[in-house]
Parts: structure tokens; sequence; C-alpha cells
């Protein structure tokens, strides 16, 4: 069972290399962030065609979130129950007995503002509800944009950009009281190659020269862990002509005993 999560960064712009990257990778599951589209204009249908399910939940012009499974998802809720936002930010089912969480994390702007205030809440929002699921869904993945980097060795430039957004202290507390609840980033459960991103500024030939982040994860329960065999960021989608900034991330499952 294979597992993907992408920032599509606008899926009316991006549907065409999604479709085609799908039929390069037919994984099982994919998650989609920043659709950037109200739910009347979600493609579904071309979806079907490619032979996925779809469920999806967006809005006008920002955020927005979607999974496509090719067995249908069950049990599916929109949003982190409980916390009052306006926002399409997660969106969660139930794929092959796994419980799947798809989130585009808030950016926060910066440190200080109300945006980044926001983001606090919202994180612990997320860590509270995600304890409950995994009292009744011991196999669950929490995948997406999270918008914070674990440490330096996912940031191209530690020192010039310590305590920016990203990559404070606040976030990365925030990520480790996610781990703590018994979730492991995947990613680093296999040797990668240095300085291994899955985004990159448009401007200043950010890709080019590796100027990234990596901010996109992929989180396992303990229970999915002794699955899991291979984590890898698929950095082609980045070198299409009108790219996504963020790169898809695939994590690779054996199947259930």
């Amino acid at each position: 069972m294979r597992l993907a999560t992408w920032n599509v960064n606008s899926l009316s712009v991006r549907l065409p290399q999604v479709l085609d990257w799908l039929a390069t990778n037919p994984v099982d599951v994919l998650v989609l962030q920043e659709t950037k589209m109200t739910d009347d204009k979600f493609p579904h249908a071309a979806f079907a065609a490619a032979g996925y399910q779809s469920q999806w939940f967006g809005q006008k012009t920002y955020n927005g979130v979607a999974l496509l499974s090719k067995t249908e998802a069950t049990d599916v809720v929109k949003n982190i129950p409980g916390f009052s936002d306006e926002l399409a930010r997660v969106i969660t089912g139930t794929v092959n007995g796994v419980r799947v969480i798809g989130a585009y994390f808030p950016n926060g702007q910066a440190p200080g503002t109300e945006k980044f205030e926001y983001k606090m809440y919202w994180l612990k929002a997320l860590r509270d509800w995600v304890k409950a699921e995994l009292l009744v869904h011991p196999q669950l993945v929490l995948m997406g944009d999270y918008n914070i980097t674990f440490d330096d060795a996912d940031v191209w430039d530690p020192v010039g950009l310590q305590d920016t957004i990203h990559c404070t202290e606040e976030e990365r507390y925030q990520l480790r009281a996610l781990v703590a609840l018994g979730l492991t980033d995947s990613h680093r459960l296999f040797a990668q190659p240095e300085k291994c991103y899955s985004w990159w500024d448009y401007r200043d030939a950010g890709f080019r020269r590796n100027r990234g982040l990596r901010i996109d994860h992929i989180l396992v329960s303990e229970a999915l862990k002794p699955r899991v065999t291979s984590c890898v960021i698929d950095k082609l989608p980045r070198k299409n002509e009108r790219p996504s900034d963020h790169a898809p991330v695939v994590v690779q499952l054996t199947p259930l005993p």
C-alpha cells in the first residue's frame, strides 16, 4: 500500500500534472493541500476516470484539501471536530484499515503575529484530536504540508533562517508534541540524501540551487511503523513547467498480514 501527500498550490492549475503523476505513480491514497477551489469546482469526474474516488473540502482562493483513494474512504471527517475554524484545512478517512489524516497546517506568517497565534491554537487542537483518533484507530497516518521543519537538517540555511517562520522553537515544540503521541517521521526511518527538501521558493532559482525546506511530512503510528518499507520525496514534478512549489512525498507500507 502506497500513500502520498502533495501540496499542489492550486488544483485548477495543476490538475493535468496530478493526473500525469498518478498515471506514473498509481498510489493507493493521495492527499492534496491548497486545492484553492470551492467544492462545486472540484474535478471528481477527472479523478474517477483515473480510477480514484474523491473526498474533498474546499473554499475560494485559499486552503482546500482532498483525499483520493482507489477504494472508498469511510468515516470521513472534515476539519478538526470541536475546533471552530472556517478554513478548509483537514480531511480524514479510513482506507484499507488505515486512518488517513490529510492536513494543511497554517503557515503562521511570522512570530508575534495573529496568524502565528492562530497556528499555535490550531496545532494544540490537532494534537488533542489526533490523540483521541489514535485510541480508536491505532493504524494511523498524519500527512500533509506541516509548514514546520523538524530541525536544522530540514533547512537549506539554518543560520540565516533561524527563528523565522517554519523554523521557530515554538513550532518545533508543537511538532515534537505530535510525535510524542506515538508518531514517527517515516522519512527518517531510512537513510536519505543530505539537503533533502520538499519545498523550494519560486524566487531566486530556489529549486535549481536547492534552497529548500522539508516541511511536508508523513507521520505514522506505532502500530503502522513496522509496515513502513520506504519513504521518498519525488522531486521530479518540481521540474515541470508551472510546477507547484512543493514535491510529493510517498510512503510504502507492507500489506496487513
